[in-house]
């Protein structure tokens, strides 16, 4: 067991075949299990033009699950700046978290959501790439209208994402609680968690730094079998880590009969090292692991992983293997 709240992050996968429609049916299913078993909160992330992740708005599917679950916090994990003028940014977010009892998270990135250039420049009506002032600009001024224009009571959470010092460093000087994206680029971690807590500026949001740590999860009931329901991302992230997008989510079967270079055998070794996947044994020791390494307030699970049932089997065993049943978090907005 561990000590820190765990959450989950909806990255709503395609399956190979399948219609979007049920990908959308998959995620409501997910946010009421989730919530039965007992996660803090439910985070929505925002993709663009890509064959292996639905382009769903978070905000659409924050609005959608919270009117069917009572208690789980939700909201966007995250929604990027670059993509929405401030103003929309506060008033949706502050209209959700108005209508659903203050339980709706305003995690803000910075990323264009897609590995397609055309696709990037029309979600910015053809502007080209957001300078470090422009997401700077944004992020504060979403912060302000979301206080000073939308009026309304109680506001959402905001919570700054970061993959990188830099994003860490703007986290700091906002005095926002930070959520590393741990699941994307692990090198980096410590060292921005270190930056980002020596440099702290306490706000109206937190108080004091306050860390969220996103790590790849792929609990089933052996090693064996979790390595199996990897597979499939396996095939995508190799691409993904070369900076390439435009893969295909495969079937469990099709990824196993995939041949990876060595180049990319050697990547993906890498990067599993600092996931946590496995039987619940090895998964429960990869996270207090990560917790203990970063001292992080609250983990973050993705499971990107081809069928629903083999992902709510994972957040189960995590529940049953890992999860603190008395563990409740501090909240700041």
């Amino acid at each position: 067991m561990i000590t820190v709240p765990l959450s989950a992050l909806e990255v709503a996968m395609v399956q190979t075949g399948a219609p979007a429609e049920d990908t959308l049916r998959d995620t409501t299913e997910f946010a009421r299990r989730v919530e039965e078993l007992g996660y803090l909160r439910l985070w929505y992330a925002e993709h663009h033009h890509s064959p292996a992740i639905g382009a769903f708005p978070p905000v659409v599917l924050t609005a959608h699950a919270a009117a069917l679950t009572t208690s789980i916090r939700l909201g966007s994990g995250g929604v990027l700046a670059p993509n929405h003028a401030p103003i929309m940014l506060a008033e949706q977010f502050g209209t959700l978290a108005a209508l659903h009892g203050g339980r709706i998270d305003l995690g803000i990135g910075r990323g264009p959501g897609t590995f397609d250039d055309s696709t990037a420049r029309a979600l910015r009506r053809g502007a080209g790439p957001t300078t470090d002032d422009e997401y700077r600009d944004d992020v504060s001024s979403t912060l302000r209208l979301l206080v000073d224009e939308v009026g309304l009571d109680p506001l959402p959470e905001p919570w700054l994402l970061s993959s990188s010092t830099a994003g860490a460093a703007l986290a700091a000087e906002l005095g926002l609680p930070i959520a590393f994206a741990h699941h994307i680029r692990p090198d980096n971690t410590l060292a921005a968690l270190a930056h980002y807590r020596e440099h702290f500026s306490p706000s109206r949001w937190c108080a004091s730094p306050r860390v969220l740590v996103c790590v790849e999860t792929v609990c089933a009931g052996t090693d064996e079998e979790a390595a199996r329901l990897v597979g499939p991302m396996d095939v995508v992230k190799a691409g993904l880590l070369k900076g390439q997008g435009g893969f295909p989510f495969p079937t469990p079967e099709e990824a196993a009969a995939h041949s990876f270079p060595a180049d990319e055998v050697q990547l993906l070794a890498g990067f599993r090292a600092h996931q946590a996947q496995g039987s619940p044994e090895t998964v429960a020791k990869q996270l207090t692991d990560l917790v203990d390494l970063t001292g992080a307030d609250e983990l973050m699970l993705v499971t990107p992983v081809y069928a629903l049932a083999d992902r709510l089997r994972s957040y189960e065993l995590v529940k049953q293997h890992v999860m603190t049943p008395t563990t409740t978090p501090t909240t700041t907005a």
